[in-house]
């Protein structure tokens, strides 16, 4: 209560009741008594030292009544409360052209009128005397015309108490007044009717009235006396308080005294304390309020820490991966929310928890199946972005709904089947058996480029994005750098080469090739030439190349010669030649945090390639057939084979843990995460639990077969042949309380708008580049026809040429999507050795001799920089201001 406010003491009417001929009830209303205000702080006071001093008491203290000696009742308010409401409750006087203000109102104009002015002004109250009116008799009609108004008593004025006659027990305390003459209590107060009996005093003073009277003074001295004084008297009247008393103290004192610990800690303690709180406690403390949540969403180490400890930290560059796009889709994005966001990690933990627990107690999660591409093999399939795209040997690519199934878009345009896809965002890439790369606008369904280039059937290709890298420079020092500098396409064909393309801009013109519509027209060396956005053409393998796998600046390509090659995009350098397999290469992946890469070829092996020497780290024995499928996550290396069988490796130690055999044909699709593997087979599409090696259920069962299987987040997505036609199933094993479930991405590439680059800046370091590539005419040699013969050292063609006979049936099996390539390829292979040889002589430096690499079992030999299988072509400067 602020010392300025007064409390005051409202007493109740009294009622008089006299007999005499007639019962007259007299009610005589009084003021409230001021009671003494207390004495303002002697200093002023710390908010932190008092906390009390102006808190609020509860609505119990602000108002009660209290019962005097003799039945009399009076009401306490509380400072001004209490005054308000007595304002309200009384009527505003007024009359003909005046009107009684209250304090707070002022009038427009005029002088203010008091009330004892206004009663003086316009008369005072009228009384009726016994002989003109009876009490209880109605007045008649002329008596009311001539008689004014009657107005409200006025309530009777009781003057300041004086507490020197008041009843109160001895105290220690010097007396509050000094020595007064006596006085009588209550001076005698006027009744409200002349006929009323003599007034008497409203109520007798006692205990309660003298503590209020007395209650300024004994505040003083409390205050004055030491703090451990203070605390014994409190603490002595707090013992002898009954149970209400002190549940009112507790309502006063819990709030004002309680201290949110987690604002006032250092965030090392906070982030500690709450470190030890399960997940379930946290979310619920995370509610308590807008500063618990901020605190607890926004602490890095404590959620870092709550997936170690619940082991779904991973490790490698997967949860940094993910912080970064998370970054990157809030720069797009214009947030609405008050409350700060929370960190990407809580996002992280909660997509990995949900995870880890949906896809195994969810048993009936929401499943829709629909036809697609009729009775044709469906080659490629992905889930981008709310989009399942899906390709096949029937020319076409079609766009569907997840959620309902609906073909969104047919795009048609490729003249022979669709055997390789890559999304990034709203921009598709596909190739084809024409020989031709097709970039799409998914948003409109429009073909905005038609690339060029490979004189056989495009097998793989893959979409570089711009991401951090660690960079080893001069003398061993390693720098984070971004590369490449804008977004890439890399592809690789059966003509035995990889190109490199830059993917266009929604801003820069389209490509088509002059040929793209004419089915007869032959592509030459001019025709590939005139793309602006073709960059590089890699060659060095000696038969087609099956598989490839990109990130930053390192390109790995496995081709049917049996090598794996390592490449520089940037260059064009290929830096390394790994020579181990003994039959064709299916399948790579790549790892640049470990820095190592893996093959698996129709030999049975999986090899692990050290990217930083060129080595064969481990090979992985244990399947008996092709190992046409590979997949690596940053705990786990999974090989699937015709042999019917996946096996699960340790990718650090080449240690076997699982293996999963349960199918009854081929593998013929999986993908895996840290929690799972959803593998494909004749038949069956099985989940398995990846860290038991057990399985968990089967989603598909009595099918002619699985083509294709992608998942991501809560949704998963299947190709398969069910009575002769082509199906696609749908299963969404989330709930309706996962709307932010944040899935990651198959291999942790993620394709948002993360350049964060000006075109400006991003054209300049492509300027850069191309600078760097333009070598002087003078410097090159063509290299010797003759060097164009054995590729392959005598002793791996005589153990590959031994073992053909046996693998034939696999071969085919596994590469049946490479089929018949139409009439295009009838001539592939002559016009592919002109090709090649026109390429050659523009070439700086001499084609890597293989039949002089030592035959060491997995121990490749280095190129030399400047004796590479490829070199990029000298263009003039003038073509497209410099740019490829």
């Amino acid at each position: 209560m602020n010392h300025q406010q007064r409390p005051s003491l409202v007493l109740a009417p009294s009622v008089n009741t006299t007999t005499v001929v007639t019962t007259t009830t007299t009610t005589t209303t009084y003021a409230p008594i001021p009671l003494p205000a207390l004495p303002p702080p002697a200093e002023p006071k710390n908010s932190k030292d008092y906390p009390l001093l102006h808190a609020n008491l509860p609505p119990s203290l602000r108002k009660f009544t209290l019962v005097f000696p003799g039945g009399s009742r009076a009401t306490f308010h509380d400072g001004e409360d209490g005054e308000e409401e007595m304002q309200e409750e009384e009527p505003v006087a007024s009359g003909v052209g005046w009107k009684m203000l209250r304090q707070d109102e002022s009038g427009e104009t005029g002088r203010v009128v008091g009330l004892a002015e206004a009663v003086e002004r316009f008369g005072r109250k009228r009384s009726h005397a016994a002989d003109d009116m009876m009490e209880g008799v109605e007045l008649t009609s002329e008596r009311d015309t001539h008689t004014p108004p009657r107005k409200k008593a006025r309530a009777a004025h009781v003057p300041p108490i004086s507490t020197i006659n008041a009843a109160a027990p001895p105290s220690p305390l010097p007396s509050p007044h000094g020595s007064p003459p006596p006085q009588p209590i209550w001076p005698s107060a006027p009744p409200s009717g002349v006929s009323s009996p003599q007034s008497q005093p409203p109520l007798q003073p006692d205990l309660s009235l003298t503590t209020l009277l007395t209650l300024p003074s004994l505040l003083t001295h409390f205050t004055a006396l030491p703090q451990p004084l203070q605390a014994h008297f409190l603490l002595t009247l707090i013992r002898h308080s009954p149970l209400p008393v002190l549940r009112v103290l507790h309502s006063v004192l819990t709030p004002t005294l309680a201290r949110d610990f987690l604002t006032l800690l250092p965030p090392e303690l906070v982030s500690h304390i709450l470190s030890y709180l399960p997940y379930s406690t946290l979310t619920r403390a995370s509610r308590v309020s807008k500063a618990w949540r901020a605190i607890i969403d926004s602490d890095p180490v404590l959620w870092r820490d709550l997936m170690k400890n619940t082991k779904i930290w991973f490790g490698g560059d997967s949860e940094q991966a993910f912080a970064r796009s998370v970054h990157s889709r809030r720069k797009l994005e214009v947030s609405k929310v008050a409350l700060p966001l929370p960190h990407p990690y809580k996002l992280l933990f909660k997509s990995r928890h949900l995870t880890r627990k949906r896809w195994v107690t969810n048993e009936n999660p929401k499943h829709l199946s629909f036809p697609a591409h009729g009775t044709s093999v469906v080659t490629c399939l992905l889930l981008s972005h709310g989009r399942i795209i899906s390709a096949s040997d029937d020319h076409s690519i079609h766009v569907y709904s997840p959620a309902t199934g609906e073909l969104l878009q047919s795009l048609d345009g490729h003249e022979g089947g669709v055997w390789a896809l890559a999304a990034s965002r709203d921009v598709l890439v596909s190739g084809s058996t024409d020989r031709t790369v097709r970039i799409w606008n998914l948003n409109t369904g429009r073909c905005t480029h038609v690339f060029a280039g490979h004189t056989s059937t495009v097998r793989c290709l893959a979409i570089v994005r711009p991401e951090a890298i660690d960079i080893e420079g001069e003398g061993g020092v390693v720098t984070r750098e971004k590369w490449p500098k804008r977004s890439l396409i890399v592809t690789g064909s059966r003509d035995h080469s990889l190109r490199v393309w830059t993917l266009p801009r929604k801003s820069e013109p389209e490509y088509r090739w002059s040929g793209a519509d004419d089915a007869d027209a032959e592509l030459t060396e001019e025709d590939v030439e005139e793309n602006p956005y073709h960059k590089l053409h890699l060659e060095g393998h000696d038969h087609a190349v099956r598989a490839l796998a990109a990130r930053g600046r390192t390109l790995i390509s496995g081709s049917y010669d049996c090598t794996v090659r390592v490449w520089d995009i940037f260059t064009g350098e290929c830096k390394w030649v790994l020579v181990g397999h003994t039959q064709k290469v299916y399948s790579v992946v790549l790892d640049l945090h470990r820095n190592i890469t893996c093959s698996g070829s129709m030999d049975g092996t999986v090899r692990v390639w050290n990217l930083g020497n060129g080595q064969c780290q481990q090979t992985l024995t244990g399947h008996t057939s092709l190992v046409g499928l590979l997949g690596l996550s940053p705990s786990y290396l999974v090989s699937a084979a015709a042999d019917s069988t996946l096996r699960i490796w340790d990718p650090d130690t080449g240690e076997l843990r699982h293996t999963l055999a349960a199918h009854t044909g081929a593998i013929t699709c999986f993908q895996h995460d840290e929690f799972k593997i959803l593998s494909g087979s004749d038949g069956t599409l099985k989940m398995w639990n990846i860290r038991e090696g057990t399985v968990a259920k089967d989603l598909l069962t009595d099918v002619n077969g699985v083509w294709q299987v992608v998942f991501e987040g809560r949704c998963c997505v299947a190709a398969s042949n069910r009575n002769n036609a082509t199906m696609l199933d749908v299963w969404d094993f989330g709930t309706d309380e996962d709307d932010d479930w944040v899935g990651e991405p198959p291999g942790g590439i993620y394709d948002d708008e993360t350049d964060g680059e000006d075109e400006a800046e991003e054209q300049a370091d492509v300027d850069a580049m191309d600078q760097d590539l333009q070598v002087d005419p003078s410097e090159g040699s063509a290299e010797p026809e003759g060097t164009q013969g054995g590729s392959r050292s005598s002793g791996v063609a005589d153990e590959s040429d031994r073992s053909r006979g046996r693998s034939d049936t696999e071969d085919e099996f596994m590469d049946r999507v490479d089929g018949a390539e139409g009439s295009k390829s009838g001539s592939s292979s002559t016009r592919t050795n002109t090709h090649q040889l026109r390429n050659r002589t523009m070439l700086t430096g001499g084609l890597l001799r293989r039949n002089n690499l030592p035959s060491v079992d997995g121990i490749p030999t280095r190129l030399p920089t400047q004796e590479t299988p490829t070199r990029p072509r000298v263009r003039p400067a003038t073509r497209n201001g410099g740019r490829r």
